[in-house]
């Protein structure tokens, strides 16, 4: 029987998880399989993928083959790495306490890559976020300004409607005066007219 190390879809409609099995060649790829040894999610960013790798090392020593899609998801997880590491030392090339050295500065590496891309990413998330709060507040301050004009604008044409009234409102204030002053020089000159009688 030809063990394969694959994916099995799940998950709703666009937004698939992927279980990791190992399933026989022939069998369908959403059908039966022997054991689930992790799971892929590429709905995150990173993608996250957990698998049980000591399992998985079980497995590929025991010649399941993976597809290359899930080789390259152990090859991040660095599950290849360490069978190449046991080979060499079935063979007699290394120790075992030279293997898992190398395995383990090999970790260290790739969680300090993880974890600068994981900030690198979060930086990024931030400085967006805080560039549509700017841009946000310096539209919101246009707005503003644009309110306050037509306010001011507003009240410009109130008070220049008023003075407008008040000054239409003078002349026929002083029209009557006028009158009464045309009166004036009417009795004078009647006065003059009587004293010359």
């Amino acid at each position: 029987m030809a063990l394969k190390i694959r994916l099995a879809r799940r998950g709703r409609r666009k937004m698939a998880i992927y279980d990791v099995v190992i399933a026989d060649a022939r069998a369908p790829r959403d059908g039966r399989f022997i054991e689930k040894i992790g799971s892929y999610n590429p709905n995150t960013d990173p993608a996250t993928i957990t698998i049980n790798n000591d399992r998985a090392l079980k497995w590929l020593m025991n010649g399941a083959q993976p597809t290359d899609t899930v080789k390259a998801m152990l090859s991040y997880r660095g599950v290849m790495l360490k069978k190449h590491l046991q080979i060499g030392v079935v063979k007699g090339a290394i120790t075992q306490e030279q293997a898992d050295e190398k395995f383990q500065a090999w970790l260290d590496s790739k969680e300090k890559s993880i974890a600068s891309k994981v900030d690198k990413i979060q930086s990024a998330r931030d400085s967006a976020k805080k560039a549509a709060l700017e841009a946000e507040a310096a539209k919101n301050q246009a707005r503003l300004d644009a309110i306050k004009k037509r306010e001011e604008e507003a009240i410009a044409a109130v008070a220049a409607a008023e003075a407008e009234a008040k000054a239409a409102e003078a002349p026929q204030e002083e029209a009557p005066a006028e009158s009464e002053g045309e009166d004036a020089p009417a009795s004078d000159a009647a006065a003059s007219d009587e004293e010359k009688a």
